[in-house]
C-alpha cells in the first residue's frame, strides 16, 4: 500500500479495511476501483454507491499535494462504467496559485484520461466553489451531474449552477469527456513526444481550437500524459501539464521527480501553453523541457 494511504486507511471501520486491503495493497493500483471491484466492497460491506464514495472520500484527499495551504480536499468520480476515480487539490511551490488543481478538476480528469466518456457523480467534501462548477458545466453530463456532500441532500450540478454559462450557450456539441481523435500525425520516435501528440489528438480546445498535450517521463521512466481540456467560461480551463500532474500524482509519482516534459501544440494557435507549463515544470525541479508543434 503506498504510504500516503497509511493513516486514513488505519481509521476506517474493520469491515471496509479487510475489503479494500486487496485492492489498496496491489502494486499497480492507481487509485482506480474498478466496477467488478466497486461491487464486491459494497456487498461486503453492507453501502450502496454513495455510501462507499463518502467512505473512500479520506483515502482520496490522501493524495492531496497542498504546501501552500495544508488544507487538503478528496473527491471520489463516478462514472457510467461504475468506475470510481479518485481525486484530490493540487498545489505547486513556486508557481502561480492559478496553476493549482482543485480536487474535482482532478477526479474529473483523472477519470476522462483513464477512458471513461460520462460520468454519474461527483462525491466530495467539502462544497465545491464557483471554479469547479463552471469546470464542470463543460462536461457532457451537463447539469444533469449528481454532487454529493457528506452534510447536505443529493442535488445536481444545476442545482448548484443556476443560470449557467456552458458549451450550449456559444453553440459547441463537442463536450468534454466525449470520444474525439483530431488526426494530427507526425514521424515521431520519441515515446515521450508520441504520448504528447496522442494527449493532443484527444484535447478539448473547441474554444481556440489550441489543441495541446503534455507527456511527462517519471523517475522510474513511466509515462503520464495530460490533455487540454478548455471551458466555456475561459478560466476554468485546465492545461495539459496539470493533466498530466493529475495523472502522475494520483497514480502515486513524484512530481517534483520528473526526469523530462514534452509539450505538443497546434502550431500558429490563437494561444500556447509553453511559457506558464516550462515555468510550472521549472518550479517542479525539472529542466528538460522540450516543445513541438503540429
Amino acid at each position: 500500500m503506498h504510504p500516503r494511504f497509511h493513516t486514513a486507511y488505519s481509521e476506517l471501520p474493520a469491515t471496509l479495511q479487510s475489503a479494500l486491503l486487496p485492492y489498496l495493497a496491489a502494486p499497480d493500483f492507481r487509485a482506480v476501483l474498478e466496477a467488478d471491484q466497486v461491487e464486491t466492497i459494497k456487498q461486503r460491506c453492507g453501502l450502496d454507491d454513495n455510501g462507499l464514495a463518502f467512505a473512500l472520500l479520506p483515502l482520496a484527499a490522501a493524495c492531496s499535494l497542498t504546501p501552500i495551504s495544508q488544507f487538503h480536499v478528496g473527491a471520489i468520480a463516478r462514472g457510467t462504467s461504475g468506475n470510481l476515480y479518485f481525486g484530490a487539490n493540487m498545489e505547486f511551490s513556486g508557481a502561480p496559485m492559478q496553476q493549482t488543481v482543485h480536487a474535482e478538476q482532478c477526479a474529473v480528469t483523472h477519470a476522462w484520461l483513464r477512458g471513461e466518456t460520462r460520468l454519474v457523480s461527483v462525491t466530495v467534501n467539502y462544497t465545491p466553489c464557483g471554479h469547479c462548477r463552471q469546470f464542470m458545466n463543460e462536461l457532457n453530463t451537463g447539469t444533469a451531474l449528481l454532487i454529493n456532500l457528506p452534510t447536505r441532500a443529493q442535488a445536481t450540478l444545476g442545482d448548484y449552477l443556476p443560470y449557467s454559462f456552458g458549451p450550449q450557450d456559444l453553440e459547441i456539441n463537442q463536450l468534454l469527456m466525449d470520444p474525439v481523435d483530431h488526426g494530427f500525425q507526425l514521424a515521431l520516435e520519441d515515446e515521450l513526444a508520441k504520448a504528447a501528440l496522442d494527449a493532443a489528438n484527444r484535447s478539448h480546445a473547441p474554444y481556440s481550437k489550441a489543441h495541446s498535450g503534455v507527456a511527462l517521463e517519471g523517475e522510474d521512466g513511466t509515462i503520464y500524459a495530460g490533455r487540454y481540456a478548455e471551458n466555456a467560461a475561459f478560466n476554468p480551463s485546465l492545461p495539459p501539464l496539470q493533466a498530466a500532474l493529475v495523472l502522475m500524482n494520483i497514480s502515486g509519482g513524484d512530481c517534483q521527480k520528473i526526469r523530462r516534459a514534452v509539450l505538443a501544440e497546434a502550431e500558429g494557435a490563437i494561444l500556447t501553453q509553453w511559457d506558464a507549463t516550462r515555468a510550472t515544470l521549472e518550479a517542479l525541479g525539472c529542466q528538460d523541457i522540450q516543445r513541438f508543434t503540429f
